[in-house]
């Protein structure tokens, strides 16, 4: 802590093996749902460093164990149905949210086109 009662974090470089462990935590965490806040949260991190260790990675990829590489390049045929079956539910989930935003958009504007036209009717 300061002087003032407030708490001082201190710049803390992380080895480049420390940023690939950590990467590899939050694209577990992701493909758990987590949100990026939460999951730089959970790493010890600002969005902002997440975001940019996303960022360095796309551009500099960093080649993968052969084993995790051997290990994603033969998925059995049952656990690439289970993989299928949750990105069809993820699918489903997210048009069943786009449609209920969309007719929650449609409810608010035609709110609006009525509120102007009662306000329209009360002037003359």
């Amino acid at each position: 802590m300061d002087g003032w009662g407030t708490t001082v974090t201190t710049r803390q470089r992380h080895t480049p093996s420390e940023v690939a462990n950590k990467l590899a935590m939050a694209d577990d965490m992701a493909a758990q749902g987590r949100l990026h806040g939460d999951i730089a949260k959970s790493l010890g991190i600002s969005v902002m460093t997440y975001h940019r260790w996303r960022k360095a990675r796309k551009a500099h990829p960093v080649p993968r164990h052969a084993a995790e590489a051997a290990r994603t390049e033969t998925l059995t045929e049952h656990e690439q149905m289970i993989q299928i079956r949750e990105l069809r539910l993820e699918n489903l989930r997210l048009r069943r949210l786009v449609t209920d935003l969309l007719l929650e958009k449609d409810k608010l504007e035609e709110g609006l086109r009525l509120g102007i036209g009662d306000r329209r009717a009360a002037h003359n």
